[in-house]
């Protein structure tokens, strides 16, 4: 899959790349109202990643629905829309006008977003409120449900198990983790926003020993990212018990390093004679 933020509504990098072949596409963080996001500068470069602050900028979830669904129902590839409020009931109504729109294959419920100044990763933080977040969701609408959880969460099994008895259909993890970098000759963050969101290889160990506790927690399938680049990325993730993964930040990179990962799967399997990638689903785990 792609993940959210990473690879825009899917149509700015159709013909780069042979989109249809992958799993999912999660397209970016989708509000109630459009939004213009947090001010420049908004990205910044870190030594193995990059930090963002965009702030969810996005269209709407009206124009989504008006301008991108249509072209999603003509694809093979399956569209997540990854939603966000700044309220329970800002979730809801997303969850409610998306239902039944055609060409939207599922929800993915952002409540683990560093760079906004409400919502978000204050429902993600607690199992109580994450788990309010869902119930609410999971009554406005009838298409699968994945929570994309927060690694500042205190406990984050704890809030995957939550979620999971409050209906979710999947976990995601992790979203990115909070950071900064500083201009030593301006003496300011680099970032407008001051903080941004830290994502790429450097937080990958981190996000995979994550994946690997939630994985043995629920029974729900888990998606597991956080800095996968390469085939071997991805595999880690599998082994440690994640059915699926979003590649992100490699995608700026390569535009087309979900595609390739795809190949380096079909690859894996044929020279290992694994005639499924469910097989090692968790295989680092026995």
């Amino acid at each position: 899959m792609t993940a959210s933020g990473t690879f825009g509504y899917g149509d700015e990098l159709d013909g780069l790349c042979d989109i249809q072949r992958l799993g999912a596409i999660i397209c970016k963080g989708t509000t109630l109202a459009p939004r213009q996001g947090n001010p420049q500068p908004r990205l910044a470069e870190t030594p193995d990643g990059m930090l963002n602050a965009i702030g969810l900028q996005n269209i709407g979830v009206d124009a989504l629905i008006r301008d991108k669904a249509p072209l999603w129902a003509g694809w093979r590839v399956p569209v997540i829309v990854n939603i966000a409020g700044e309220s329970i009931e800002d979730y809801a109504r997303l969850a409610q006008k998306l239902d039944g729109v055609h060409g939207i294959s599922g929800l993915e419920i952002n409540i683990s977003c560093p760079n906004v100044a409400h919502g978000c990763i204050e429902f993600g933080s607690r199992p109580e409120s994450a788990a309010e977040v869902v119930t609410a969701v999971r009554a406005s609408t009838t298409l699968p449900i994945i929570v994309k959880l927060t690694p500042s969460a205190p406990d984050i099994v704890r809030v995957a198990t939550a979620v999971e008895k409050a209906g979710a259909d999947a976990v995601s993890l992790i979203n990115t983790l909070k950071g900064m970098v500083i201009d030593i000759k301006k003496r300011r963050p680099v970032l407008a926003n001051v903080t941004g969101g830290l994502s790429g290889p450097a937080i990958k160990p981190v996000a995979l020993w994550l994946v690997y506790q939630v994985a043995g927690a629920v029974k729900i399938p888990v998606i597991g990212g956080g800095g996968i680049s390469t085939t071997e990325d991805a595999l880690e993730f599998i082994m440690a018990g994640a059915s699926a993964v979003e590649v992100g930040t490699a995608t700026f990179i390569n535009p087309c390093a979900a595609t390739d990962i795809v190949d380096g799967l079909e690859r894996y399997l044929r020279a290992s004679g694994i005639a499924n990638l469910s097989d090692i689903v968790g295989a680092a785990r026995s």
